[in-house]
């Protein structure tokens, strides 16, 4: 039997995982739960939409399993951030938390793409895509603070990832969910889930989209992809792994039939009107990328020649960049080992995830740039990691032994002024 098991055919989104007859029917269980609530007196059907998914949440172990450990991380990254600061910082808890790219959201958010009147850099914001900014103009009509609202979206985004993730990886091995939860928070580059970026609400849309795809809902899981799109570029990688699960998943294009093809474009749209806004405004589609270039190096480069320069960097600059570009490489690697993986077990809907995030990565940029970050984007790491370590534990404790004590140390650079990822 495989590391990834199914729950039941019409749930199964690739060709290579075994039935595995123990893991329950997510979407019968909400039935049941729906009609034992109605019977009981017709209480629940008086709930407002949002009790009622929040009833629905907290009455599953999973689920709350799931946020407990999204809180007690962030209850121990906060004591961290605190125990950190002494000698090196004396910045408030919110300006450590959205330094960098947080600013650019921010300037986006506040002033548009012009960027603030004092701002001598401000052609670069249109690399970030508007998705996160337009968020946070609509959350400043009740959050005055930008970086307090940044930071918000974070943190209920996270509390999201855990969920879904959790759910994912139950679909695959029940008991597994807890575990797999646990490889995420305590990966090395966590820290961003508390900091003001677009990873933790790009993937509160992305692996809902994956979840949903697993259960044949493609319409919806094309819907949530096409709001990551508007996150993130990241969101075609996604919307690529979707239109290939689909393909080969028996509720995708053989169950389903052609019918749904046409909503696995729908991912793209905001990636197109973007670009036609910044042909508009600027007469270059491709402005966004152009401005990647111009201001950080992310041009294409031969990948020996991109690990040549990141290696030199991790010898050669400051002592405090050192450890990140080394840290960068360690990533990289990660990622090739994984997609090979992925091949060696023919799971042809992550290959189509991963595979374009290596060329963009390891071969687009003339050094190794947020490869540590972007580790977050790969689920299908921490999906293998908790379920062979449901499995054995010794596995779980050997990755922990790595990931957990150099996540605490990038909680603290971050946190106070240092580069991470």
């Amino acid at each position: 039997m495989t590391e990834f098991q199914r729950t039941a055919p019409e749930q199964e989104p690739e060709q290579e995982m075994a039935p595995d007859s123990t893991v329950p029917d997510s979407t019968a269980t909400e039935g049941t739960a729906d009609r034992e609530g109605a019977a009981g007196g017709g209480a629940v059907r008086r709930l407002p939409r949002l009790s009622r998914l929040s009833s629905r949440v907290l009455s599953r172990p999973g689920d709350r399993t799931a946020l407990l450990v999204w809180f007690f991380w962030h209850v121990a990254a906060y004591i961290y951030m605190v125990l950190a600061a002494p000698g090196r910082t004396e910045d408030p808890i919110l300006d450590r938390l959205t330094p960098w790219d947080s600013d650019n959201f921010i300037a986006i958010a506040a002033y548009g793409y012009d960027g603030p009147p004092d701002m001598p850099d401000a052609p670069k914001l249109t690399a970030f895509f508007p998705g996160l900014p337009l968020l946070l103009r609509y959350l400043h009509v009740f959050v005055d603070d930008w970086s307090l609202a940044i930071v918000l979206v974070s943190l209920v985004a996270s509390a999201v990832v855990a969920v879904a993730l959790s759910r994912l990886s139950e679909s695959y091995r029940e008991g597994s969910g807890v575990w797999t939860v646990l490889a995420f928070f305590l990966s090395p580059f966590a820290v961003f889930m508390l900091a003001g970026y677009s990873e933790a609400p790009f993937l509160a849309l992305a692996i809902p989209a994956w979840l949903l795809a697993r259960r044949g809902r493609w319409e919806a899981a094309a819907v949530c992809a096409a709001f990551a799109s508007c996150v993130r570029i990241s969101g075609l990688f996604l919307a690529l792994g979707l239109a290939v699960q689909f393909l080969v998943a028996r509720n995708g294009l053989r169950g389903a039939g052609w019918r749904k093809i046409p909503w696995l474009a729908l991912p793209g749209v905001p990636v197109l009107a973007y670009m036609l806004y910044l042909w508009g405004r600027t007469g270059d589609p491709m402005e966004w990328k152009r401005v990647e270039a111009e201001y950080w190096g992310r041009y294409a480069e031969l990948p020996w020649t991109v690990l040549k320069n990141t290696w030199q960097r991790s010898i050669e600059d400051p002592v405090s960049l050192q450890t990140s570009y080394r840290e960068e490489i360690l990533a990289a690697a990660v990622l090739v080992a994984l997609i090979i993986w992925q091949l060696v077990r023919r799971r042809w809907g992550a290959f189509a995830y991963l595979a374009p995030q290596a060329v963009a990565l390891l071969a687009m940029s003339s050094f190794y740039m947020s490869v540590g970050r972007a580790s977050l984007l790969w689920w299908p790491l921490y999906l293998s990691v908790g379920i062979a370590g449901a499995r054995r534990p010794w596995v779980f404790m050997a990755y922990l032994s790595v990931a957990a004590p150099v996540m605490a140390i990038n909680v603290g650079n971050f946190t106070t002024g240092s580069w991470v990822g």
